[in-house]
């Protein structure tokens, strides 16, 4: 079973080096775990500070492993003092995917 969630938020522009930074502390992570039950991606839009986090996760029920990683949960500890407004979570259905 799979399951998606797309996340959107726009962080404050003085603590930008510090989100990227804990981004890249999650894919380090996911690089060093090796993990094959989800599909996560982040990608930062035109303006800067706006992220949209797409997470797909592959196993059996459906739960996602992501937030279960320290550095996820590191990530979101201190998130609600970075953003500008709350972030805007909402389910998905993943259709097609193609990776190289």
């Amino acid at each position: 079973m799979n399951a998606s969630v797309v996340v959107t938020y726009t962080i404050k522009p003085e603590v930008l080096a510090e989100h990227l930074g804990l981004i890249a502390d999650v894919f380090a992570e996911l690089q060093a775990t090796n993990l094959a039950t989800a599909d996560y991606r982040v990608l930062r839009l035109a303006d800067g500070v706006s992220f949209v986090h797409v997470s797909t996760s592959f196993t059996a029920d459906g739960t996602n492993p992501v937030p279960e990683l320290g550095s996820f949960k590191a990530f979101s500890r201190d998130l609600a003092s970075r953003v500008v407004g709350p972030p805007s979570a909402s389910p998905a259905d993943l259709i097609e995917s193609h990776t190289p």
